[in-house]
């Protein structure tokens, strides 16, 4: 049934249909202004940043994108008129999500919540400003001086003028979502710098990451982003975690299936943890950086269902994790819980400022495909690419064992120009018995006594930077 569903979005060339290949063609004009700079732009990167300006004359953003391409290209740039490029580019990448989010329900039968057309909070700009606002006055002029360079411009000294920006919103809660991507952001600037000689850069990423830097920096945007949370209680049925990691952090996003207690139709949620780390801890160690998760680093261990009661959700899907609002229920296989029950469950809708593309992220489930030569799933009427290289290091999930696999909960995602699945969990046959493994298997440690060695090690390594912290608390 499902290579039926696939067959049409997996033939698309593209996967959202008419338009997307010439609004996917602005932004690649504009994301090659910003790889050369704004300050210095050859005729076809003006005429690049003038199209992307022009694509919105008819809409109420039509005027100021007129007048910041205009300043761009007469060389009068200011950080309003950056703002509104970035607004425009994201719009413009927002429309080419949801033609491709909109092509991937209807080929699966998905239904989706709305976003709420007046969600609460402040708004931009208005009188509920975030806090540190010199911090956030800082990441602005910051982003200002990146574009204006351009990345072949960066050097050494531009990406260290970030540090202490980010050390001063690290030190805000409500702004180290902001920090964090600025900590990687400049993490990778600074991995690849000197830029100007470097052969290959992902522009788009690089571009995609500024973007979304400089709308996250305005006024009341992080304190009014998402709206007040509605409060929900059910079962939780965890389908998988994908875990994302950088030097300095890593989330674990655990996606499930939430069954409202009040009989409500069954919804998907995720749930994301996040903890600060170094760049020394790595594998199966990341496991011992969320220990105040008990509850659901145990849900996970022994694949297990979830009692929640009063947990915040937000209309984005997420779950405003509480281990005290939670405790470990009945076993619940993550295979059979996508056959019961991911056809019928409400997917969440999607917040504005994470319509891209490459955010993109469906649970599915696959089975009864053929691994073909080069690692990608034939399900008979339609192949879609693997992606093992997202398998995070500290699960027991190998790209051995997916190629060995017969079925396969994952996320379909769209990266690249095509569409790629991401597994979370599979059922494979090892040593003539089947099992299934999964990405959060480790969540309370390895069962691999090759692993748990390793871990053993590197724990060590855990307890003496909290020993060496809980000094410094104290001093």
């Amino acid at each position: 049934m499902l290579a039926v569903q696939l067959a049409a979005l997996l033939g698309d060339s593209d996967g959202a249909g008419e338009g997307a290949g010439e609004a996917l063609a602005l932004l690649d004009g504009f994301d090659d202004a910003l790889v050369h700079g704004l300050a210095r732009l050859a005729d076809e990167r003006a005429d690049a940043v003038a199209a992307l300006a022009a694509a919105f004359a008819a809409t109420p953003l039509g005027a100021r994108l007129a007048e910041a391409a205009d300043a761009v290209v007469s060389g009068a740039i200011t950080q309003e008129h950056l703002t509104a490029l970035a607004g425009g580019r994201i719009a413009l990448s927002g429309a080419v999500h949801d033609a491709l989010l909109a092509s991937l329900d209807t080929a699966l039968g998905r239904e989706r919540a709305q976003w709420p057309s007046t969600p609460g909070g402040p708004t931009p700009g208005g009188s509920g400003a975030t806090p540190a606002g010199n911090a956030l006055e800082g990441v602005r002029s910051w982003l200002c001086e990146l574009a204006i360079t351009g990345w072949r411009g960066v050097d050494h000294d531009l990406v260290s003028a970030a540090d202490q920006v980010i050390e001063a919103l690290l030190g805000t809660p409500a702004l180290r979502r902001l920090a964090v991507l600025l900590d990687g952001f400049a993490a990778e600037l600074r991995a690849c710098s000197p830029i100007g000689s470097a052969e290959h850069l992902p522009v788009r990423r690089w571009a995609d990451l500024w973007t979304r830097a400089v709308l996250l920096s305005q006024d009341g945007v992080l304190t009014g982003e998402f709206g007040p949370a509605a409060t929900v209680s059910g079962r939780l049925l965890v389908l998988g975690v994908d875990v994302h990691e950088h030097g300095t952090a890593v989330q674990f996003q655990v996606h499930a299936v939430l069954e409202p207690a009040d009989g409500g139709p069954s919804r998907l949620v995720r749930i994301s943890v996040t903890v600060a780390k170094v760049d020394t801890i790595v594998g199966p160690a990341l496991w011992k950086l969320p220990q105040r998760h008990k509850v659901l680093l145990a849900a996970l261990a022994d694949r297990r269902g979830i009692e929640i009661t009063d947990m915040p959700l937000l209309d984005s899907g997420d779950l405003v994790w509480d281990d005290d609002r939670a405790f470990v229920s009945k076993p619940a296989d993550p295979l059979a819980t996508a056959r019961l029950c991911l056809a019928g469950a409400l997917a969440p809708a999607v917040p504005p400022l994470d319509r891209a593309p490459v955010r993109i992220a469906e649970p599915v489930l696959v089975e009864g495909y053929k691994v073909t030569g080069d690692g990608s799933f034939d399900l008979g009427g339609a192949v879609i690419a693997v992606d093992t290289e997202r398998l995070p290091d500290c699960g027991p999930l190998t790209p051995k064992l997916v190629t060995a696999s017969s079925a396969c909960v994952g996320l379909l995602r769209w990266d690249g120009g095509h569409w790629t699945l991401q597994p979370l969990a599979v059922q494979a046959k090892v040593k003539r018995e089947t099992v299934v493994v999964a990405t959060g298997d480790w969540a309370l440690g390895p069962t691999d006594p090759k692993a748990a060695k390793a871990e053993a090690r590197a724990a060590d390594a855990v307890a003496v930077l909290r020993e060496r912290a809980g000094r410094l608390l104290r001093r």
